[in-house]
């Protein structure tokens, strides 16, 4: 039988110091040295000073505590990164996809990167000074940059997108310049996450040779992906984007089929009918007000027609004494009414029977009007008096009416002529709830903008603000001319030029720059008349000065996206300020 021999403590130990001892971890074990303070603790006594917290650190009588500091936060940072481990190599990002369109001219890409530069410099908001607003400039420039097919430059694509994130208005022209290499940077970084929500222009979208590509974006894609699919294939092929939103129409949600339903306005027809009629009866209130809205903007559907019965029982013509419009007002909304999109609760301070007829008469077809007047035509209808102050109501919805079917016969009759009232509330009397600049949008451009032009000539500029917005762009040259006009006028009335800055602020965009000649007169400082603001003299010829540089620059823009500019040449060619441009280039707007 085998015995174990007793155990033997070994010579000058004790058994306390046989037992295990505490491994130190490799980063903080350091032969003949204390363990490492926590870095959070040296980050605290920095954060409060060494005269406020001694650091965590042996001091040595040659060493002040901030140096003894500064060497144990060293230690502590190599400390940590030798006890790092190799980690994985992380999957290789696809390389960015291919963009087939031509480069930027090399003016044009110096002007833009200019423009990226300086958009938080000079856009303070102020119309004060001559310079011209650069911040301005930039979405001018990205839009007349889209005329071309250019794609942007990939060492300004950052700044591009950076800029797009801070203002929404530049983000459709950016992201058209931008490209699909906007998308995959987009995908690599949050900060510019709104390019994968919104469009990423047309050669995001699969052509008509890839129906495949078509089914997978429209199956799979973000939802503004589908909405921009959706718009493009209504362009390209109305019925086949009404087929595709046939598939998965009964599986969207809600607000989903009110935005695609609203999208199917681009090449709204006839064939659209049988779908829209059935949206009639959808279960969200939204959607049924959109489809019947739509069906409106149709004179031969069956909804127009429904409507028109519907108002003609309740506006016809009297004989006594002379002809009168006369209006009798709706009693009730019954259900075929609601399902037409008639809403039954008006809102606060309205008439209900005011509220029902006024939905009635902007969804019923205007062709039908001639029929039960007589055969008169628009502008006779709208010169009849109309009996018991209803006149205001009933003229209303026929300019709403008119928008909605891009009519352009009543739309002339509604407005009149406008040098006959005296002030624009004539025109749109108290009370009024029509938009004169909608209106304007349904007459053709030429006329439209002689519209406005008469009518500032008459009026003045106070009323005509949103008009000008409708005009298009650069101005016509009446119109143009009718609006420095009354820019001459106004200082010559001694008032400040900050009173107009809005409409300054259109002329900058929106004038011709080829009138950048005929405008340098304006810059000089004039007398101020008796009566007139303090200095206002002074500031109309900065603002002057800073239309008529703007208008010059808008022209070097122009020059350089067609590759006609050098910025070698030319005073101010590389800040956009000089006048050596050709002020009579196409404008750049």
């Amino acid at each position: 039988m085998t015995s174990t021999p007793p155990k033997t403590t070994p010579p000058n130990t004790t058994p306390q110091q046989t037992a295990p001892q505490k491994t130190v971890p490799p980063s903080t074990a350091c032969s003949g040295s204390p363990a490492a303070p926590a870095w959070e603790d040296l980050v605290t006594a920095a954060l409060l000073g060494t005269e406020r917290r001694m650091p965590p650190v042996p001091l040595r009588s040659d060493r002040s505590p901030a140096a003894a500091l500064l060497d144990a936060a060293a230690v502590s940072t190599v400390r940590r990164r030798a006890a790092l481990r190799p980690a994985l190599a992380g999957e290789r990002p696809a390389p960015a996809p291919a963009d087939p369109r031509p480069p930027l001219p090399a003016a044009a890409r110096h002007r833009l990167s200019l423009l990226l530069a300086d958009r938080g410099g000079t856009g303070d908001g102020s119309r004060r000074g001559a310079a011209p607003d650069l911040t301005e400039l930039l979405p001018q420039w990205l839009t007349a940059a889209q005329e071309y097919g250019y794609r942007a430059p990939g060492a300004l694509l950052p700044a591009l997108l950076d800029a797009a994130r801070a203002r929404t208005d530049l983000r459709p022209a950016a992201l058209a310049l931008a490209g699909p290499r906007a998308l995959w940077l987009a995908r690599l970084n949050d900060d510019w996450a709104f390019a994968l929500r919104g469009t990423g222009g047309p050669a995001a979208v699969p052509g008509p040779e890839d129906p495949e590509g078509v089914r997978r974006l429209w199956e799979e894609g973000l939802f503004a992906e589908r909405v921009t699919l959706l718009t493009a294939l209504r362009r390209r092929d109305p019925a086949a984007g009404l087929g595709l939103l046939g598939t998965t129409w009964a599986t969207e949600r809600a607000e989903d089929r009110l935005m695609f339903l609203d999208a199917l306005r681009e090449g709204l027809s006839t064939a659209d009918e049988p779908f829209l009629e059935q949206a009639l009866s959808d279960r969200s209130r939204n959607v049924r007000a959109t489809a019947a809205e739509l069906l409106s903007a149709l004179p031969g559907s069956a909804l127009a027609a429904r409507m028109a019965t519907r108002a003609h029982a309740h506006v016809g013509l009297g004989r006594t004494p002379g002809p009168v419009i006369t209006v009798e007002a709706p009693q009730e909304c019954d259900t075929g009414m609601q399902r037409d999109g008639v809403a039954p609760k008006p809102p606060s301070g309205r008439g209900q029977g005011a509220w029902w007829l006024s939905q009635l008469l902007e969804a019923a077809p205007l062709d039908g009007w001639r029929d039960r007047f007589d055969g008169r035509t628009p502008a006779e209808i709208v010169a009849l008096p109309v009996a018991d102050n209803w006149r205001t109501e009933l003229h209303d919805a026929w300019c709403r009416a008119a928008v909605r079917q891009r009519d352009a016969d009543w739309a002339r009759a509604l407005l009149g002529a406008p040098a006959t009232a005296d002030r624009a509330t004539e025109v749109a009397p108290p009370g009024s709830s029509r938009d004169l600049a909608k209106l304007l949008s349904v007459l053709p451009e030429d006329e439209r903008a002689l519209w406005v032009a008469e009518f500032i000539a008459a009026h003045g500029l106070s009323d005509a603000f949103r008009m000008l917005g409708v005009c298009a762009v650069p101005w016509a040259e009446p119109l143009g001319r009718s609006v420095v006009d009354a820019l001459d006028i106004a200082r010559d009335a001694g008032s400040y030029p900050w009173s107009f800055s809005g409409v300054m602020g259109l002329a900058e965009r929106c004038l011709d720059p080829a009138a950048a000649d005929r405008l340098d007169m304006l810059t000089a400082v004039t007398d101020e008349p008796e009566g007139a603001s303090p200095g206002s003299g002074g500031y109309w010829s900065e603002a002057f000065q800073r239309l008529v540089g703007t208008l010059r620059l808008r022209a070097t823009m122009h020059a350089e996206l067609t590759g006609s500019a050098d910025t070698a040449t030319g005073p101010g060619a590389g800040t956009g300020t000089g006048t050596g441009t050709d002020a009579t280039a196409p404008a750049a707007s």
